[in-house]
């Protein structure tokens, strides 16, 4: 495991944040996965961060978690875009260096890791690059995706837009609005008995994909609490390999 900067070459994104790459020793697939924490833009989960980069490397991914700034620090929208944006920039720029295909570099992320993954997914259009910034593929974990109603996770949107957003920054925020022709394939999964981001986040990104004819493979299972990561009486981790893999072929 290596650390490196990323910077947007557009310079928006400013402090660099830090990435810590693994690459896989053998058996290296080609695939590249970007991971960005949960935490609720508050902190960054490490079972989310470092624990999945073990688990995705073992099985051949070349995997880089995102240190992405954060809400607790004062940091507010777009900063934490720009950050996930600036590592798929620099990472996909060096693919050669890490054994990536370019074209096969993923995104994943859990809870509000999710929402910034989700809000990559939706949003990388808006800025301009010598490379793409559209992410190969999705992968959200028990994702806020709604900014606001019942179903929002209000903390994540305080730590993300301040304590008063407007109207029409919220309605940006919420990533289903967002989605589009162009938003890439996507895994999603999350809990029924999730009480800190309800089903219904996954659930309305789910719709908004099939309305817009974005292949997707949802999975929605009865029991467990939010935060679960690996940790797991049900085995997402491997049915999102399978469709990694399925994914990226050809």
């Amino acid at each position: 495991m290596r650390t490196i900067t990323a910077q947007l070459s557009s310079g928006k994104s400013n402090p660099a944040p830090s990435v810590e790459c693994w690459i896989p020793a053998t058996n290296p697939h080609g695939v590249g996965l970007i991971i960005l924490p949960g935490g609720g833009y508050q902190n960054l989960a490490q079972h989310e961060g470092a624990g999945y980069a073990e688990f995705f490397c073992q099985a051949g991914i070349a995997c880089f978690v995102v240190t992405y700034r954060l809400g607790s620090n004062n940091h507010r929208h777009p900063a934490m875009l720009e950050d996930a944006l600036a590592a798929i920039e620099t990472i996909r720029t060096n693919a050669g260096e890490y054994g990536i295909d370019p074209e096969k570099l993923g995104i994943i992320g859990s809870s509000a890791g999710g929402h910034l993954a989700a809000h990559t997914l939706t949003a990388w259009h808006q800025y301009a690059s010598d490379v793409s910034l559209r992410p190969s593929f999705g992968i959200l974990c028990y994702p806020v995706i709604l900014s606001s109603g019942l179903y929002a996770h209000a903390g994540s949107m305080r730590n993300l837009a301040g304590e008063s957003p407007s109207p029409a920054l919220l309605d940006s925020l919420s990533c289903e609005k967002q989605v589009s022709d162009q938003t890439p394939p996507c895994f999603l999964w999350h809990t029924v008995e999730d009480e800190s981001v309800p089903v219904e986040n996954s659930l309305q990104f789910a719709s908004a994909l099939r309305q817009h004819q974005v292949p997707f493979e949802l999975h929605v299972f009865p029991k467990g609490r939010h935060g679960l990561g690996l940790d797991t009486p049900f085995d997402w981790a491997n049915a999102c390999l399978r469709w990694i893999e399925e994914t990226t072929q050809g």
